[in-house]
């Protein structure tokens, strides 16, 4: 089987795919990646052939920055990658309407990566979970329409979509995360299974972690790692990081991720690194301080670290707050509303919370996330025929039920597909009414 894995080229969004494709590579599948041309290296690592989106007309349509606008470029850019591939089958990441569209274009299933905890909608349950951030019916609104938008744009809204009323989950959603961090009581949809982690990252260069190892080790501190996402629209996290790391009795190592304007004080003991890795930093940490999104959280979890979370914005309230209700992270607000060295101390000494996240993290590990990400891509490949379209979802499996099985749902062989006019804008349509600047902000974070 031929498979094109085109996830959004960042880290977060990247590496797991990967992780799932060299297993299936190591199962006799002729696996490949597309994405930005920043990406070839990790590809290259991975030993993964390598394809540069902006070959086939889809400069920017793998950044998580630009995912909303650049929609249309990426449906183009795929579906001319994986005629030429001769795919018979998609991976790709949440957020990538596009992949969700090729495959509907060229009728091959795509199994989609998301990320720890399930984003929209249940299938049943939940009503009274609070609502963080926004509310799961508001972003599960929102990206449907934003999906729509495009969809129509495509030529496509003209036909039945091949998964009826709930076309983000593709063939398969393929979660990161363990049961525990839904919400009790909560059932997924049947097409959404928990396969954990899968974890793989570039391995740093030697010199490089040693060379933050010796800096790391003069100052003598216990080490708090800091991974920090987006800042959307609420406040820098700055002036809290030079609080809690300035005449203290801990040291951070700083991973600006994709945060933008550092703002380290002359004097704080802050090393500010931007690195493809972050294993090797977690391991030198006690303490991982975290915007909370999937892939330093998970990093900390599998290494049994407890977490300090300080979500903004996109997912971060929704697994900041799956965290602290599972008693694996303390808060860590970004207001003056207690003394942040005060609160890494706490979150430090607190033996539950290490314990717990050890316990967490242990289970995600004995997960094996490749291998159980490669069975379910393997069934979808496998199944004789899509679902009729349109046809409604049978029941769903309550969270914590078996992670891997998948209803009966299918692919055809590569045919013809449906393609934008030549004159199409890449820009969203009137009807999204977003800014040039789209990002996780408007269609999974804005406050409801």
């Amino acid at each position: 089987m031929k498979i094109l894995l085109c996830p959004l080229s960042d880290g977060g969004y990247l590496y797991p795919a990967i992780a799932a494709g060299r297993e299936l590579r190591r199962r006799g599948h002729d696996v490949s990646v597309l994405g930005r041309s920043t990406a070839a290296p990790v590809a290259a690592e991975a030993g993964l052939p390598f394809a540069a989106a902006e070959d086939f007309g889809g400069h920017r349509a793998f950044s998580a920055t630009w995912w909303g606008p650049t929609g249309a470029a990426q449906y183009r850019a795929i579906v001319r990658a994986a005629r030429e591939a001769g795919a018979d089958l998609l991976v790709t990441s949440v957020l990538c309407n596009g992949a969700l569209l090729a495959a509907e274009a060229l009728d091959i299933p795509v199994a989609v990566v998301g990320l720890s905890v399930h984003l929209w909608d249940y299938r049943s349950g939940g009503d009274d979970e609070p609502h963080l951030g926004r509310t799961r019916r508001s972003r599960t609104h929102d990206c449907l329409r934003l999906h729509a938008d495009l969809r129509e744009q495509a030529g496509l809204a003209g036909r039945a979509s091949r998964w009826g009323d709930e076309p983000l989950l593709g063939d398969a959603l393929l979660l990161r995360g363990d049961p525990e961090l839904e919400y009790p009581g909560a059932r997924l949809p049947e097409r959404v299974h928990h396969v954990g982690p899968l974890s793989w990252e570039p391995a740093p260069d030697p010199a490089e972690a040693e060379a933050i190892g010796d800096h790391l080790s003069r100052s003598g501190k216990p080490v708090v790692y800091v991974h920090l996402g987006r800042f959307f629209e609420g406040r820098s996290l700055w002036p809290r990081l030079n609080e809690a790391f300035t005449g203290g009795r801990f040291q951070a190592v700083v991973e600006q991720g994709r945060s933008t304007d550092p703002r380290p004080a002359p004097d704080a003991d802050i090393l500010l690194v931007r690195k493809r890795w972050m294993g090797p930093l977690v391991d030198r940490a006690g303490l991982v301080l975290s915007s909370g999104t999937s892939a330093p959280v998970l990093a900390a979890l599998l290494r049994g670290r407890p977490l300090a979370l300080s979500p903004n914005g996109s997912e971060q309230p929704l697994l900041a707050g799956a965290c602290m209700r599972a008693g694996v992270a303390a808060h860590f607000p970004n207001n003056p509303s207690g003394e942040a060295s005060a609160l890494l101390e706490s979150a430090w000494r607190d033996d539950g919370l290490r314990a717990r996240a050890h316990v967490l993290g242990s289970r995600l590990a004995a997960m094996d996330g490749a291998v159980r990400a490669a069975d379910v891509v393997e069934r979808v490949a496998g199944a004789s025929a899509a679902p009729p379209a349109g046809a409604p979802s049978a029941g769903a499996a309550p969270v914590g039920a078996a992670p891997v099985g998948a209803a009966p749902v299918g692919a055809a062989p590569v045919g013809a597909a449906a393609a934008f006019p030549a004159e199409a804008s890449t820009a969203p349509s009137a009807k999204a009414s977003v800014s040039s600047k789209e990002n996780h902000e408007y269609a999974i974070s804005r406050p409801r």
